[in-house]
C-alpha cells in the first residue's frame, strides 16, 4: 500500500509539471529616484507595446506577453536595451541618477540582459557619434572592427542559443555602421566632397537581401535592405533618366520577399504628400503592387486629401480669425489679391528666424497685389505673449490668431504638422503652393516674378 501511494505521488507530480510553456515573460524590480511612474516597453519600432506602473516606492512587477526578441524600455528619461523570451523572469535593480551605470538583472534571462546593458556601456566607450564618424577612413574600421570584436569576447558568458543570434546581429549592426559613414564622415568633418576610398568594404557583399527572418528579428538588417533598396533606385534613376519614385516601383516589383515588399511599401508611402510633385506617379505605383489592403486604404484617404490641396483648387478657408489691428478678418476679406500665409506661434524658433526675411518681402512687394498674413497657432493661454510680440518686433502684414490652435479647421485641413508653414492662394482664392517657399528661400521672389505680382 505504502509503494502504491508513492507511487500515485510520483504520478501527481509528472501530472503537474506536464503544462503549457509560458507565453509570457515576468518583469519586475526596484529603481531607485525613478524618472517617471512608468516603464514602457518598446518594440524594435520604437513602438510602445506595454506600459508598467512604477510604484512610489520604485517597485514594479508585471506580464509581457508574446513578447519575444529584441526591445527595451524607457522609463521617461532614458533608454535600455531589452530581450525578452517566453518564460523570463528578470528582477531589475538599478539607479535612474546612474542610469546605464547601475543596470543589474538577476533571474532567468539575466545573462542575456546583463550582456546588452554591458554592449551600451562598451559601445560608450568607443566614443561618440560625432567623434566616430570625424575619424579618417582607416582609423574608423579599425575601431569599428575592434568594437565589433570586443563585443563578439563579452558574448561568451551568455547562453548559447542567444550568443548565436546576437553575433548575427553584430555584423549587421557593423555593416549598417560602415554604410552611414561616407555621408556621416562628411557632415561631422564639414568635408562635403569626401568620399570613402576604393577599398572600403563592401558592405553588401554576400548579404542575402531576402532574408525574411532577419528582417523582422533585426533593425540593422532591415536598415541595409533599405539602404540596399534606396542606393539601387538612385542609380536607376540616374541611368534611365527617371523619377526616383518610378525607378523605386520598378524595384520594389523586383522584390521576391512580400513582407519585405510590402514593408518598404508602407515607408515608402509617406512620401505621398502636397509636397511631392510626383505624388501621383507613386500612389498608383504603390497601388498596383502592394498586397497590404489597409496600407492601400489608408493611402488612397491620403491621395484624396492630397489632390484637394493640388494647384488649382479651391483653398481652405479661415473665419473670423482675430486681427491684432482689431475685429476678425477672414480669408474671403482678401479675394482680389494674392495672398502669401505664414503658420507661425512665438515658441517656434524656426518661425522666428524666418521674421527678418518676411520684412524684407512685405517691403519689397508693399505697393503689390499680395496681401501677407501671419496666422500664429499659439494657446489661449500665449495670446498676450502673441500681442508682445507683435509689438516687440514690428510685425508687419495682417497678424491673426488661430480659433483652436493646432486643432483650428484651417490647420487641419491643410495637413500642417510642423510649422513654419507658407502657403500662397491666388486672387480668386485657388491654390498656387500649399507648400510655397520660406520668405528666406530665393524661389519666393522667383515664384513672385512668374506670377507678375
Amino acid at each position: 500500500m505504502k509503494k502504491l501511494m508513492l507511487g500515485l505521488f510520483a504520478a501527481g507530480i509528472v501530472a503537474c509539471s506536464n503544462t503549457e510553456p509560458a507565453n509570457y515573460v515576468l518583469f519586475k524590480g526596484t529603481i531607485k529616484n525613478p524618472n517617471s511612474k512608468s516603464l514602457m516597453i518598446l518594440d524594435g519600432s520604437n513602438k510602445a507595446i506595454k506600459k508598467i506602473e512604477v510604484s512610489e516606492a520604485g517597485t514594479f512587477s508585471d506580464t509581457i506577453f508574446n513578447a519575444n526578441g529584441y526591445f527595451a524600455f524607457n522609463d521617461g528619461k532614458e533608454r535600455s536595451e531589452l530581450y525578452l523570451q517566453d518564460g523570463y523572469d528578470m528582477i531589475l535593480d538599478m539607479d535612474a541618477k546612474e542610469f546605464d551605470e547601475t543596470i543589474k538583472y538577476s533571474g532567468n534571462g539575466s545573462d542575456v540582459n546583463n550582456y546588452l546593458a554591458q554592449k551600451f556601456l562598451i559601445k560608450e566607450k568607443a566614443g561618440s557619434t560625432p567623434e566616430l564618424y570625424s575619424l579618417n577612413e582607416t582609423t574608423y574600421l579599425s575601431t569599428m572592427t575592434s568594437l565589433k570584436e570586443e563585443l563578439e569576447k563579452s558574448l561568451n558568458n551568455v547562453n548559447s542559443k542567444f550568443a548565436e543570434q546576437e553575433k548575427t546581429n553584430l555584423k549587421y549592426e557593423h555593416l549598417n555602421h560602415l554604410s552611414s559613414y561616407q555621408p556621416a564622415h562628411r557632415f561631422f568633418s564639414k568635408n562635403k566632397d569626401f568620399n570613402v576610398s576604393e577599398s572600403f568594404p563592401d558592405i553588401l557583399e554576400g548579404i542575402d537581401l531576402n532574408n525574411e527572418e532577419h528582417y523582422k528579428n533585426f533593425t540593422a538588417y532591415k536598415n541595409i535592405v533599405g539602404y540596399y533598396f534606396s542606393k539601387v533606385a538612385n542609380e536607376n534613376s540616374k541611368k534611365n533618366n527617371i523619377s526616383y519614385e518610378a525607378a523605386a516601383i520598378a524595384h520594389l516589383k523586383e522584390l521576391k520577399s512580400p513582407v519585405i515588399k510590402n514593408n518598404i511599401l508602407n515607408s515608402f508611402a509617406r512620401q505621398v504628400s502636397v509636397m511631392n510633385p510626383n505624388s501621383e506617379e507613386l500612389y498608383k505605383g504603390i497601388m498596383e503592387i502592394s498586397t497590404d489592403e489597409d496600407l492601400k486604404e489608408r493611402l488612397t484617404k491620403q491621395y484624396n486629401t492630397i489632390q484637394k490641396l493640388s494647384a488649382g483648387k479651391d483653398s481652405p478657408i479661415f473665419v473670423n480669425y482675430e486681427n491684432n489691428a482689431g475685429g476678425t478678418t477672414s480669408l474671403a476679406d482678401l479675394k482680389g489679391k494674392y495672398v502669401y500665409i505664414d503658420v507661425w506661434a512665438t515658441w517656434c524658433k524656426p518661425c522666428k528666424d524666418e521674421i527678418p526675411h518676411l520684412k524684407k518681402v512685405e517691403e519689397k512687394y508693399h505697393d503689390k497685389n499680395i496681401e501677407f498674413v501671419s496666422i500664429s497657432i499659439d494657446e489661449e493661454k500665449d495670446h498676450d505673449l502673441w500681442k508682445k510680440m507683435i509689438k516687440d518686433e514690428s510685425l508687419g502684414g495682417t497678424q491673426l490668431m488661430a480659433d483652436a490652435a493646432w486643432g483650428s479647421k484651417f490647420v487641419k485641413d491643410y495637413q500642417i504638422n510642423g510649422i513654419p508653414r507658407f502657403i500662397l492662394i491666388d486672387p480668386s482664392g485657388k491654390i498656387i503652393k500649399s507648400f510655397a517657399p520660406r520668405p528666406s528661400d530665393k524661389k519666393l521672389i522667383e515664384l513672385f516674378d512668374r506670377l507678375k505680382i
